[in-house]
């Protein structure tokens, strides 16, 4: 999920309640979020049903899910100003997975991991995160470097709750580290300008406070972190460029899964198999923040 930091009665089927869809109450404030793709709006808690099995693992532990279900609500409300505007279902908001795709996602599991995923949204119902009595710009990622990023080192607009922070479990994540390689002819075809074998060894790199690159420079030609990561689609923005001579081929590794910003999920993961809640966990990650419940009729 990438977000943006500059703007920043209960349901019953013939008299007993559901497990395949989150419990809602028959509220004239009831929120409902446009999802773009989507025939109808989807009331809030549905949404977040959808966001949290799509956004995170569902063999997750309870707490871990309950700390993505108050982060997701928190940013699908303060990204649409509370159901206002529409919400792409994609990586650069909050990947969203209707019922019918969780079906075919989870086929024979779905019952189980849909009653998994809805028991976390009710029990976190109206939850959101607030600073100063606002909405945060709730940002999460799959996997840190072992450290997260601090909303400055990702765009250069401070946030007092989006800062820095140790998340060492996160070397345990499956998609802590990768390789991924070109030869030069496919790196060519990338780059505006074309390489040579000797560039390689003239790389420079300038690091921000979490270790990830915050510019390469090659001679008179300068990019961002985020700009390589964005050219050779690769995982995160702390990477080495190498040139392997025995092979000929060009390799980029890297440490982390994603922008690295607020609430790593496989950190929380690690938290919540440590007995931490997801108040615990979300306080780990969005510094001096608050979690109340909102009321959707003041909205």
């Amino acid at each position: 999920m990438i977000g943006s930091l500059y703007v920043l009665p209960v349901a019953f089927s013939e008299r007993r309640a559901t497990e395949e869809s989150v419990q809602t109450t028959d509220n004239a404030c009831e929120i409902f979020i446009e999802v773009e793709g989507q025939q109808e709006k989807i009331p809030l808690e549905t949404y977040v049903t959808g966001v949290v099995a799509a956004e995170m693992p569902v063999s997750f532990k309870k707490e871990a899910l309950k700390a993505q279900a108050i982060a997701a609500r928190t940013y699908a409300l303060k990204s649409t100003n509370y159901g206002r505007e529409a919400i792409a279902p994609t990586v650069a908001r909050q990947v969203f997975y209707n019922k019918e795709q969780r079906k075919a996602n989870w086929t024979s599991n779905f019952p189980g991991n849909e009653k998994k995923i809805v028991e976390a949204i009710n029990e976190t119902k109206g939850q959101v995160l607030l600073y100063n009595n606002q909405l945060i710009t709730a940002m999460f990622h799959s996997t840190s470097n072992g450290k997260t990023e601090s909303a400055y080192g990702y765009s250069g607009n401070d946030l007092p709750y989006l800062q820095s922070v140790a998340s060492m479990s996160d070397q345990s994540s499956p998609k802590y580290s990768a390789v991924k390689e070109w030869t030069l002819a496919e790196w060519n075809t990338i780059w505006p300008d074309k390489w040579q074998v000797s560039d390689f060894s003239r790389i420079q790199y300038f690091f921000n406070d979490s270790g990830r690159v915050e510019r390469l420079q090659l001679g008179k030609n300068v990019w961002s972190g985020r700009e390589v990561r964005t050219l050779l689609q690769i995982p995160s923005t702390d990477f080495n460029i190498s040139y392997d001579t025995n092979t000929g081929k060009i390799q980029v590794s890297t440490k982390g899964y994603g922008h690295g910003v607020g609430m790593s999920q496989y950190g929380a993961e690690a938290m919540a198999s440590e007995g931490k809640t997801a108040d615990e966990i979300l306080h780990y990650y969005y510094q001096d923040i608050e979690i109340k419940k909102i009321d959707a009729c003041l909205k």
